[in-house]
C-alpha cells in the first residue's frame, strides 16, 4: 500500500472513537409510521433531539418505508436504517425550505447534518430521494444543473455541512434529486460499504462529492449514477473567495458503472491536494480519470495519484483538461491573463492503467497561460478507437502502451513537452 495512504488510515482510524450509543430512540416510539404514506417528518426529528439531549444515541428506524421530509442530525447521534427499510423522501416539493447552501440558494437536503461532530449515518437499509419528479422539472428547465450564485439548486440527499467525525457505512443511497452524498468543509469523514445508484441519465446525481473537505477515506463504494461518481470540488462558479481546498483524501477499492468518472473539479477555486485512489474498476462510465476545470472556477491541483486502475467500455479514460465544460480548446488558444480562478495542475501520477475498449485512450491539456506540468505516466497499457492528445502540458514517464484502431496513437502538439521511455 502507498505509504501516504496507510498513514491517511491511520489518521482518520477515528470510528474506535465515536461514543458509545447510550440512549436508542426508535422513531416508532414517537409516532412515526413506516406505512409508505405517513409523513413522518415531525416524528424522526423527535427522535434524534431526544437522542442528542440525552447526551448522544442511536435513532433506529426499521420494519418499512418511512416517507419524509428533510431531517437533520445532531452531534453524538447515529441514524441506523435497518436492512429492509427506506427512508424515502417526501414527494411533495414544498416540504423542503429554500436555503442559503453553499454560499448559495438551495433547498434542505433530506438528511443533513450542520456543525455536528461524531455523528454517523449506518445500517443495510436505503436512503431514497425520489428524485424522479425534480429531474423531469429540470429537464423542463433550461440551465438546472448550473451551478452559480443565483441558482436555487434542487435538494442534495445527504449533506454533512462543516461537521467533523463522520461516518457513513453500510447503506445504499439512491435517486438524490441532484447530488448525492456531499462532505461540505468537513473533516475526518469515512465513507466505507455503500452503494449510490440512480438512473444512467438522470441530471446531476453525483455519488459523492466531497467540498473542501479534508481528512477523508472513501472505500468499498458501488456508484453507478447519472453523473460523477466522485466529484472533488472547492469553491462554486466565479466564486469571489476565499475558498478552503479539498485535501488529503483517499479512494480505495470502489467500483464505478454509469456515470462521469472519478473527477476533480470543475468546481475546484480552493485547489485540491493529497488526493490518492488506488484499486478502482470503471465499467461503462463516460470518463473513467478526470480532472477538470476553466478560467473561471480554478486553483492549485496537485500531489494526485491514480494506481492500480482498470476500466472497460469507458469513452475517455484518462481527461485532464482545463477547457471544461469542453475538452479541448475551441477556437483563440492564446493565453489570458492569471487570476485567483486560474487553474494550475502539477504534481500528478498515474500508474498501473488497464483500459480496454475505450473510444479515446485520453486528452491532456492546460491553459497556454497554466500548462499542466510535472505529470507522470507509468505503466499505461490503453486499447481505443481514437489515442491520446497532449497541449499545453510537460508529461514524463515510461512503459506508456497506447493502441489506437485510428489514427495516432499519441498526438503531441507544439505547445506541450512529452519524454516517455
Amino acid at each position: 500500500m502507498n505509504n501516504r495512504i496507510a498513514m491517511s488510515i491511520a489518521t482518520l482510524a477515528f470510528a474506535a472513537a465515536l461514543p458509545a450509543s447510550a440512549k436508542v430512540c426508535n422513531a416508532t416510539a414517537y409516532g412515526a409510521k413506516p406505512d409508505g404514506t405517513t409523513k413522518n417528518t415531525k416524528a424522526i426529528q423527535a427522535a434524534i433531539d431526544d437522542c442528542a439531549k440525552a447526551g448522544g444515541g442511536t435513532v433506529k428506524l426499521e420494519g418499512g418505508i418511512f416517507v419524509s421530509g428533510p431531517v437533520m442530525i445532531k452531534s453524538k447521534v447515529t441514524l441506523d436504517i435497518a436492512e429492509g427499510t427506506t427512508l424515502l423522501g417526501s414527494p411533495d416539493h414544498g416540504d423542503y425550505p429554500t436555503i442559503t447552501e453553499f454560499r448559495a440558494p438551495g433547498k434542505q437536503a433530506l438528511v443533513s447534518a450542520k456543525d455536528a461532530e461524531d455523528i454517523a449515518v449506518t445500517g443495510k437499509g436505503t436512503i431514497d430521494g425520489n428524485g424522479q419528479s425534480w429531474w423531469d422539472e429540470a429537464r423542463r428547465t433550461p440551465n438546472a444543473g448550473f451551478v452559480g450564485p443565483d441558482t436555487v439548486f434542487r435538494p442534495r440527499l445527504v449533506v454533512f455541512d462543516h461537521c467533523k467525525r463522520v461516518k457513513l457505512e453500510g447503506v445504499t443511497i439512491k435517486d438524490s434529486p441532484s447530488w448525492q452524498v456531499v462532505p461540505y468543509y468537513s473533516d475526518h469523514v469515512e465513507i466505507r460499504n455503500v452503494k449510490i445508484l440512480a438512473p444512467q441519465h438522470s441530471p446531476n446525481t453525483d455519488a459523492i462529492d466531497p467540498f473542501s473537505s479534508s481528512d477523508m477515506i472513501i472505500d468499498h463504494v458501488y456508484a453507478d449514477v447519472g453523473d460523477d461518481n466522485i466529484a472533488i470540488k472547492s469553491g462554486i462558479v466565479n466564486s469571489p473567495g476565499p475558498d478552503a481546498p479539498s485535501r488529503n483524501i483517499t479512494i480505495t477499492d470502489c467500483e464505478f458503472m454509469h456515470g462521469h468518472g472519478l473527477s476533480i473539479g470543475s468546481e475546484i477555486a480552493g485547489g485540491a491536494n493529497n488526493i490518492h485512489a488506488e484499486r478502482i474498476h470503471f465499467k461503462g462510465t463516460d470518463q473513467a480519470l478526470r480532472i477538470k476545470a476553466n478560467r473561471d472556477r480554478g486553483n492549485q491541483v496537485y500531489n494526485i495519484s491514480f494506481k492500480d486502475i482498470t476500466m472497460e467500455d469507458v469513452k475517455t479514460s484518462i481527461l485532464i483538461s482545463e477547457y471544461y465544460p469542453k475538452a479541448l480548446p475551441q477556437g483563440d488558444v492564446a493565453p489570458a491573463p492569471v487570476t485567483r480562478l486560474t487553474p494550475f495542475f502539477h504534481d500528478i501520477t498515474i500508474e498501473n492503467v488497464k483500459s480496454v475498449n475505450s473510444k479515446v485512450a485520453g486528452i491532456i491539456v492546460g491553459l497556454p497561460e497554466s500548462p499542466v506540468k510535472g505529470l507522470t505516466l507509468k505503466n499505461i497499457d490503453i486499447s481505443a478507437e481514437t489515442g491520446m492528445t497532449i497541449g499545453y502540458a510537460e508529461v514524463k514517464g515510461s512503459d506508456v502502451h497506447i493502441v489506437a484502431a485510428s489514427g495516432e496513437a499519441m498526438k503531441v502538439a507544439p505547445s506541450a513537452k512529452v519524454d516517455i521511455k
